[in-house]
């Protein structure tokens, strides 16, 4: 072995544990890992903003399972990169935040871009700590690691002061990291089969994180055998495929009437994988707390989930990947009590999802979504972040295979672009088409540049509305007649996009947006098209003014 400086210990470690690729905004306060960075195997993506940046390591945890990596500088760096940092925790998403901090030797004097990022980050991530002595750098990435990807995924922050990264030390690096799976016992497997027998209308519901292709085609052959309907929660469609047979919808904003009484009366619910917090729930409404009317059967990585919020009839602790393989060895009853449940479910679903609602203006977003359905590839990579625009494509995009989702359940917006970067940078062969609102869009917009950079060829389709339509609609329900601070005055999206070399393209009707996106794809460059919507078609059920005249009755 051989003496080496902090920095180069750091990303020796990186690449010890498999580090695809760093998402960072350069500073000072880390020059020394920077610079190990310049003769490392991982591929650096420079970013223009911080939030940005760990935007992308989340959507690349998100999609892979493994820990996306982020890399910024103190203060107001890593402020800013608290927005992703927040994703990644209510998503439980594995990621990894890299902070340059001040010399030990000036803390407490309030230095230059001084924070105590345990105090900032210390309810926000799984684990936060500062790397006091270069010898144990091996030591916490390693546990960073697992941290980062054990029980319930989430963000780990790891402050790095700038002296401590050109300190000299002589230390060997741990043996590579590897998943840590939970599986669950035999007697908790033999007691969901005997409660899955008698069931006459039972449902399963899936969500989280720790999931895997395998998991998932595992989860669809025992569906199949139990004829079990089966519902994705809140951003995470692509753990089921929309198409199957057995496919009941997904358990979010603005849930299919249908599916929602589908859960209610239900006589066994299948929890897997997610936590059914305010979304799915429909603002904690949809179980009883803490004791759900329903019988429950939770099945979660994290023991400490497990009767967190609702009490399950039957807890399992166990990560999707365990549980998966365990209902391989489950049996249906000789007679089911629940034949055809799971085909009229779906039959309730594709009704929802086929409908083709008209909205005020020559553009329909129904149109939109119809030409898409049929124009991309099942392994197309959708992304977004929030707004009423995302509707469209969680009612009315089917998502086929796994992985091809990257949507934030913590609703923040500005998610779209950087994920839809990460995610082709992640998979270049694969399409990636980012939805998002004007916004959302302006949230993160300058991500676009880095897009470019990397010659990360996605298709941005931006909806313009010209307000915060979400807080708007929110507005006419409350307060109607009465807008405030929603209006916005925007720039020439497709003018901007141009301005960076990118192809772009302004849509006004039905008709002009097939020929324009053909065109986008075309060109195997960044895209974006910008379409014009009236800002009437608030929602696929309603417009602005039906949702203020519908307040204005009740009022």
């Amino acid at each position: 072995m051989s003496q080496k400086t902090g920095g180069q210990l750091l990303v020796e470690a990186l690449e010890l544990h498999g580090a695809e690729r760093v998402f960072c905004v350069p500073g000072e306060s880390y020059l020394a890992v920077l610079d190990a960075l310049h003769d490392a195997s991982i591929p650096v993506t420079i970013c223009r903003q911080e939030g940005g940046a760990a935007m992308m390591a989340d959507a690349h945890g998100k999609l892979t399972g493994k820990p996306g990596i982020c890399m910024v500088t103190r203060g107001p760096g890593a402020t800013n990169a608290a927005a992703g940092v927040h994703v990644a925790m209510q998503d439980s998403t594995p990621m990894i935040l890299f902070i340059g901090q001040i010399e030990r030797g000036m803390r407490e004097r309030e230095a230059f871009q001084e924070v105590d990022y345990r105090q900032m980050f210390g309810g926000m991530a799984k684990w936060v700590a500062e790397i006091d002595q270069a010898d144990r750098i091996p030591e916490f990435i390693s546990r960073a690691y697992h941290v980062a990807t054990s029980g319930r995924p989430g963000p780990v922050v790891l402050a790095l002061p700038e002296d401590m990264l050109v300190e000299m030390a002589d230390v060997a690096q741990p043996t590579p990291w590897q998943q840590v799976e939970t599986h669950p016992g035999l007697t908790q497997m033999a007691d969901l089969q005997k409660r899955l027998w008698p069931a006459e209308r039972p449902i399963a519901i899936l969500g989280g994180s720790r999931w895997s292709e395998d998991a998932v085609a595992a989860f669809t052959r025992f569906a199949e055998r139990f004829d079990l309907p089966v519902a994705c929660s809140f951003r995470r469609q692509a753990l089921f495929d929309n198409l199957h047979p057995n496919y009941a919808g997904d358990v979010g904003i603005g849930i299919n009437p249908k599916l929602l009484e589908r859960i209610k009366t239900s006589d066994l619910i299948l929890l897997v994988g997610g936590r059914l917090s305010e979304m799915p729930s429909q603002s904690y409404t949809l179980l009883d707390i803490p004791q759900p009317a329903q019988p429950l059967v939770h099945v979660h990585p994290d023991a400490e989930e497990l009767g967190r919020v609702y009490r399950p009839s039957l807890a399992i602790h166990a990560s999707p990947t365990g549980f998966c393989k365990a209902v391989e060895g489950l049996q249906p009853p000789t007679e089911a009590r629940n034949k055809g449940q799971a085909e009229e479910a779906h039959a309730d679903y594709l009704a929802w999802s086929g409908a083709r609602p008209q909205v005020p203006g020559a553009l329909q977003m129904s149109d939109v979504m119809e030409w898409i359905e049929a124009n991309v590839a099942d392994d197309t990579i959708f992304t977004n972040g929030a707004g009423n625009f995302a509707t469209w494509v969680h009612r009315f995009h089917r998502f086929r295979k796994f992985a091809t989702q990257a949507a934030p359940t913590s609703g923040s917006m500005g998610y779209g672009l950087p994920a839809a970067v990460a995610a082709k940078l992640t998979f270049p062969e694969r399409e990636t088409i980012c939805f998002a609102g004007d916004g959302c869009f302006q949230m993160t917009m300058q991500e676009f540049g880095t897009a470019c950079q990397e010659g990360a060829a996605i298709i941005v389709v931006l909806v313009d509305n010209g307000m915060y339509g979400t807080i708007r609609m929110h507005q006419e329900r409350h307060y109607p007649g009465r807008p405030s601070a929603t209006k916005l005055v925007n720039p020439d999206f497709a003018a901007l996009a141009s301005s960076y070399g990118a192809h772009a393209e302004t849509v006004h009707t039905s008709d002009d947006f097939g020929p324009a996106f053909e065109r986008a794809r075309a060109t195997g460059k960044p895209a974006l098209l910008h379409l014009m919507l009236d800002p009437e078609a608030i929602t696929p059920a309603a417009s602005l003014s039906q949702i203020r005249e519908a307040a204005q009755a009740k009022s």
